[in-house]
């Protein structure tokens, strides 16, 4: 009798987070679910851009665009990487079907820091620009995750997969890792000056638990082989 009610109960555990992975996926397979992420994804930008319209971004609206700009590229980017780790731990395996939205929005908002920091601090003085990229250390950082995410955003499509091939084009977009270092180093020498670590802080964290997860996902494949 205990062990038929420790059956059925464990097994009622088990059905509750495979209920919930089959709702989840569900509403990720929706037709309306890929225009509504797209939609949610553009509000940000699209709120900065009206705020600047309106001038309703405070005493320093510049400043507001480009760290407006760069904090959603930098969350967007963390939930790109989110993606395999809640498929392989929930079983949210329609989130796939977002990955490449998430990661071209992503591309997205960092071309817009990038242009808020050339246009609105530099003025577009191409001499000035490259003087300054390699004095001020953030900026080199911030420049060279940006040079890293090109190829990544050039090669999101299904005609550069198959021109490079899966394994070339794992390999390439293995990268992201990389990019997400630096960009929290960028974040980190952006605030430090004004003493703001706290939510420089969660995104390392958040960060370093992404790459933790990776690194345990390629030990577990090559573990075996061995």
């Amino acid at each position: 009798m205990r062990a038929w009610t420790w059956r059925r109960t464990s097994d009622a555990r088990g059905a509750a987070p495979a209920a919930i992975a089959a709702a989840v996926n569900a509403a990720l397979r929706h037709p309306a679910a890929k225009p509504a992420a797209f939609v949610l994804a553009s509000l940000p930008l699209l709120h900065l851009i009206w705020g600047a319209w309106a001038d309703t971004l405070g005493a320093n609206p510049a400043q507001a665009l480009s760290r407006g700009t760069g904090d959603w590229t930098l969350r967007l980017l963390c939930a790109t990487l989110a993606v395999t780790p809640l498929r392989e731990a929930f079983g949210w395996h329609a989130l796939l079907r977002l990955r490449r939205m998430l990661g071209l929005w992503t591309f997205a908002y960092a071309l817009a820091h990038l242009l808020c920091y050339a246009w609105l601090d530099m003025g577009f003085d191409a001499a000035a620009i490259v003087r300054d990229i390699p004095k001020r250390p953030f900026v080199l950082v911030g420049t060279l995750a940006f040079v890293l995410l090109l190829p990544l955003a050039g090669t999101s499509f299904d005609r550069a997969v198959r021109a490079l091939g899966g394994r070339r084009w794992r390999a390439l977009h293995r990268s992201v890792y990389a990019i997400a270092l630096l960009a929290v180093l960028h974040f980190l020498w952006a605030r430090s000056a004004k003493n703001d670590l706290a939510e420089v802080a969660v995104y390392a964290a958040i960060v370093a638990l992404l790459l933790g997860w990776r690194l345990r996902a390629a030990l577990r494949r090559q573990l075996p082989a061995r």
